[in-house]
Formats: structure tokens, C-alpha cells, sequence
């Protein structure tokens, strides 16, 4: 949070929002100081003369009229409400800042963080990093505004009664500093709810996310009643902490509404019958001291709002924090790397956290220009491992990547992945048209080009079919379209990148023989232009290359 507060727009918005915060706090206690000379003057002149307030009205030789008083009431309270109008807009711009803020933070550490890391984090815990955790967050920062108003405003009724009647204030000060300490153990009960509300809600999400990952299995194996039940529970450990939460809030209130109507009695009571104040001076300080109440109680239940929503802000930036630790290096080499003759990987080791073995092992091998290889194996070889190493997302352990001779240090990957495309088995399909789709890849891509992409492709016949044809919407995971046409679609984005790599990791294992030929047509007619490299076990596009890679545990044991 303190990252966010040196934004230059949170800088603007904290000194304007705490000076509508004061002007509002003064204005409220200044019309409830008037409540005395104007209940003076219904009540008739000589009972007006008691404490200072009463003193400095007379001294200021003010008009005392009805009239006058009242309308000076009014301004006052309008005065207040535009206040209070202008306060409550600062507040939501600065809190709207501030998470916005600390989400654009979340989201560029995320998007930054090097592919290994990636690799390893649940996609769930990530979700509820940047959906739930902040929005708590934001509930938080919400009352943390709402509890410094409260202070404000609390200290300016004090003001106000100690104009009144000075022995009457402190008497309610001293009441609310003893309330604040007694609920020292409520919020400390805020805080360890609220770090079990975040631990029960990273398992929902988890739980979620396994269930809707795996709707096939669930059906077929018929294990709808577990699913259901693995979730619900988690929604039912949810509620016990809601309930939990919202009882510990329900018991502070009682018991602040009890005290407070208490120390009120107390208060009324030693003022009418021990210090002898007539009730022009009375009602205002009752007045006072039943808006001070409420406000109290908001302040108490905004902190503990607070405590509750703080846990989320602490994971929130340790996720940060661990994302911006593992950031890659900033691109600093600006020129194009060329893939004219070969890449090549000398002696190249990579290991994964948690893993014994290596995903690969003292690799050595060669990928030639312009051909079609193609990386077989069986499943955990480190085909995907390799690929990844040769887009540039992962850096190895030990070993060195060349393009040519340009060895492919940290420094140069970003700009090395500008001239790859990737295609796997689950691609990014947007829910918007064919042509918002195309240009994910290029922005600037006029219709032409797109089409040309498509033909080169083997997509463009089924485009042209769709009846608002680059226009046509796809739908959520592009579900208008075939398995076959999606991934005919995202090879014709990644031409639209004009490669120099092409990697496609088995993109067509689950695609009929008739789309698996159509996509291997369009890649043959591609041989010479790129260098292209597949992920296959079987089929069309295994026979299509010119040079075989065979790994198996971590290890090259086939060149041909």
C-alpha cells in the first residue's frame, strides 16, 4: 500500500480529501453549537448565559433572532452536504486509486514474473490474488476512509462540546477512550478471522477451479455428488467464518449501545441535578453526544473491518513481492536476432523446483533454418521442456542457446519471443471477432493481411462461410468454431507475427484426421520460409519433418 501512495494522483487526492474531511467535521460542529443561542432564544433570553459558547455568542454582539438563527442554521447544514458530497467523491476517487493501484501492480508483477515461476502457481491462487483478495482489500481501504472520517468528525463534536460545556466533554471523552480500549480484544479477533477467511477462500477457489478443470471426468465417472460435495464444503466453512466474523461485530455493537446509553444517563444526570445546567445547554450537549454515539460505533466497526480485510493486503503483497523477485531481466538488446543457419543448444541442463531428476540432462543438438523438426517421445521425455527453452520463455541451468552465434542470454529473450510464435494444444481464443482474434498477434494488420494469413493458413474458406465473416463473434473459448477451425485460426496468428520459429506443441493431438491433414498442407507450404518445430507422437505432421529429435527421461538418445 505504501507503493500505491506515491502515486502521483494518490498524492493529489490525500490533502483534498483531508481538507473536506475537516471542513465537513467543522461545519457538523458548528451547527450543533448553534443549537444553543437558538434553544436559548425559544426558551426566552435568561436561560441562555451558561458556558462559553453562550459567553463568546453575546461578546460577538451577534443577531439573536429567531429568524437569524435559524437561517444560519440552515446554510450551515447545506454547507455540510455539499461538503459531505464533495468528501464522499474524494474518498471513493482515492480508494478507487489506490486498489486500481495495487491491481495494475498485481497484474504487471504477474505478466513480468519469468515462465518457470508461472509455471508453478495454481492458476486459482492467482485468480484470487487479483478478484477476491483485492476486492477485500478495497473493502478495507473503503472503511479505513470511513473510519478516519469518523475520527475527524468525532474530534470536532469534541471541539463543539467543549464549547458548550467543558466538564460534560470530557466526561464523554474519557466514556469513548475507555470504550476503544475495551474492544482492544475484538479487533485483534478481527485480524486472526480475517487471515481464516483468506485461507478458506484460497481453498474454495482451488476447489472450484479443480471441479470446472475437470467437468469431463466428473460426468463420466459419475462423481457429481463428491464434486458438489468437495465444494460445498469449502462454501460451508465460508459461512462458519462469515458467521463467526459478523457475531464478533454484532457484539461489539451491543455492547458499545449499551455503554454509550449508560454513560449518557450518567452524563444527563450530573448535569441537571449535580451542575445545575439549564436544558438550552443540555439538549445541545445530548445532541452531540447522540451523533458521537453512532459515529463511534462506525469507527470502531470500520477498524475492525480493517483488521479484517489487512491479512489480504499482506498476502497480496507477498504475491507481489515474490512475483517482482522473480521478474525477468528488462529487454535491453533492441536489435533482431537472426535464425539464418541453426540454433544450438551445447551441453544444456534444466531443473525444476520440487523435482529430483532434471526435465533435461546435458543436451546437445541442433536446430537447422528454414526445416521442419519434429521432438518425439514419451510423456515427461522434456519435449515441452526443450520448446520452451527454444521460444526463449525458460533460461537453462547450465548450458548455453545460440541463434546462430548469437548465445541467448536473459538479457536478449524478450526480443528473441517477438520473433517466435507458439502454438499448444489450448490456445488463447478471445470472445470477440475473428478479426479482434487475428490481431491479438498484430495490432496494426490490415484486412489484406489477414486474409492472406488465413489462406497461408488453410482458414480461409471456413471464415468466408461465417456469416459476418471477420466479424463474426467467436463466443467464450471460441465455441462457434470446430477444434480443427480454432486451431487452423491461431496458426493463422501466429504468421501474422511473421516468425522466424514456429513452435507447435502437439496442436493437433486432438484433432481429427481430416483437420490434422489440413493443418499439415498448410505447414508444408511453409517449409523454407521458417523454421518450425513440432511436438507430435504420431500422424501427418510427424511425417512432414525433415529432422527427428527423440528424447526420453531429460535426454537426446535419437537424431535422424
Amino acid at each position: 500500500m505504501s507503493a500505491g501512495l506515491r502515486d502521483p494522483q494518490v498524492r493529489r487526492l490525500v490533502p483534498r480529501l483531508a481538507l473536506l474531511q475537516t471542513l465537513s467535521a467543522l461545519t457538523e460542529g458548528v451547527g450543533l453549537v448553534l443549537l444553543v443561542p437558538l434553544l436559548g432564544t425559544l426558551a426566552g433570553r435568561d436561560t441562555v448565559a451558561v458556558g462559553p459558547i453562550a459567553k463568546a455568542v453575546t461578546s460577538l454582539g451577534f443577531d439573536q433572532t429567531l429568524p437569524a438563527l435559524l437561517a444560519l442554521f440552515v446554510v450551515l447544514v447545506a454547507a455540510r452536504a455539499a461538503l459531505v458530497l464533495a468528501r464522499n467523491r474524494a474518498a471513493l476517487s482515492l480508494e478507487l486509486a489506490l486498489i486500481d493501484g495495487l491491481r495494475q501492480r498485481a497484474w504487471r508483477a504477474l505478466l513480468g514474473a519469468d515462465w518457470r515461476t508461472l509455471q508453478g502457481l495454481r492458476r486459482s491462487d492467482q485468480a484470487s490474488l487479483l478478484i477476491t483478495n483485492l476486492d477485500r482489500v478495497g473493502h478495507g481501504v473503503n472503511q479505513l476512509l470511513l473510519a478516519t472520517t469518523s475520527v475527524v468528525t468525532l474530534l470536532a463534536l469534541a471541539l463543539a462540546a467543549l464549547a458548550i460545556y467543558p466538564l460534560f466533554a470530557l466526561g464523554g471523552l474519557l466514556a469513548g477512550m475507555l470504550v476503544l480500549l475495551a474492544y482492544r480484544r475484538l479487533r485483534q479477533q478481527a485480524t486472526a478471522l480475517g487471515e481464516a477467511f483468506g485461507a478458506i477462500w484460497d481453498r474454495v477457489h482451488g476447489a472450484i477451479g479443480e471441479a470446472l478443470g475437470a467437468l469431463r471426468s466428473i460426468k463420466t465417472l459419475g462423481r457429481e455428488a463428491q464434486a458438489e460435495a468437495m465444494v460445498m464444503q469449502g462454501f460451508a466453512e465460508l459461512g462458519a467464518a462469515r458467521h463467526a466474523w459478523h457475531s464478533s461485530q454484532a457484539m461489539g455493537q451491543f455492547l458499545l449501545q449499551t455503554g454509550g446509553a449508560a454513560v449518557l444517563a450518567l452524563l444527563v444526570w450530573l448535569a441537571l441535578a449535580g451542575w445545575h445546567l439549564p436544558a438550552a445547554t443540555v439538549l445541545p450537549l445530548i445532541a452531540v453526544f447522540a451523533r458521537a454515539l453512532p459515529l463511534l460505533g462506525t469507527l470502531q466497526e470500520a477498524w475492525q473491518q480493517w483488521r479484517h480485510a489487512a491479512p489480504a493486503l499482506a498476502a497480496a503483497e507477498a504475491q507481489i513481492a515474490a512475483m517482482d523477485a522473480a521478474a525477468e531481466p528488462s529487454a535491453i538488446a533492441a536489435e533482431r536476432i537472426e535464425l539464418a543457419r541453426a540454433m544450438h543448444l551445447s551441453s544444456v541442463t534444466l531443473h525444476y523446483a520440487g523435482q529430483v531428476a532434471p526435465a533435461l540432462a546435458g543436451v546437445s543438438v541442433a536446430i537447422p533454418a528454414r526445416q521442419i523438426t519434429a521432438l518425439v517421445g514419451p510423456s515427461g521425455a522434456g519435449k515441452s521442456s526443450l520448446a520452451d527453452l527454444l521460444a526463449g520463455l525458460l533460461v537453462p541451468d547450465a548450458g548455453t542457446i545460440a541463434v546462430d552465434k548469437a548465445v541467448l542470454d536473459p538479457a536478449k529473450l524478450r526480443t528473441w519471443r517477438g520473433q517466435v510464435a507458439y502454438i499448444d494444444q489450448e490456445p488463447l481464443v478471445l470472445a470477440a471477432s475473428v478479426g479482434d482474434n487475428l490481431r491479438w498477434a498484430a495490432p496494426a494488420a490490415d484486412e489484406p493481411r489477414l486474409w492472406q494469413a488465413l489462406e497461408d493458413a488453410a482458414a480461409a474458406d471456413f471464415v468466408r462461410a461465417l456469416p459476418q465473416r471477420l466479424e463474426t463473434r467467436l463466443g467464450d473459448g471460441g465455441r462457434r468454431l470446430s477444434g480443427g477451425e480454432r486451431q487452423r485460426l491461431m496458426l493463422a496468428r501466429a504468421l501474422l507475427r511473421d516468425p522466424q520459429l514456429l513452435i507447435l506443441d502437439e496442436a493437433t493431438s486432438a484433432l481429427d484426421t481430416e483437420n490434422e491433414m489440413a493443418i499439415a498442407a498448410a505447414l508444408a507450404q511453409l517449409r523454407g520460409r521458417m523454421t518450425i518445430v513440432l511436438i507430435a507422437h504420431r500422424g501427418a505432421l510427424l511425417d512432414l519433418a525433415d529432422h527427428v529429435i527423440r528424447l526420453d527421461s531429460g535426454q537426446v538418445v535419437d537424431e535422424s
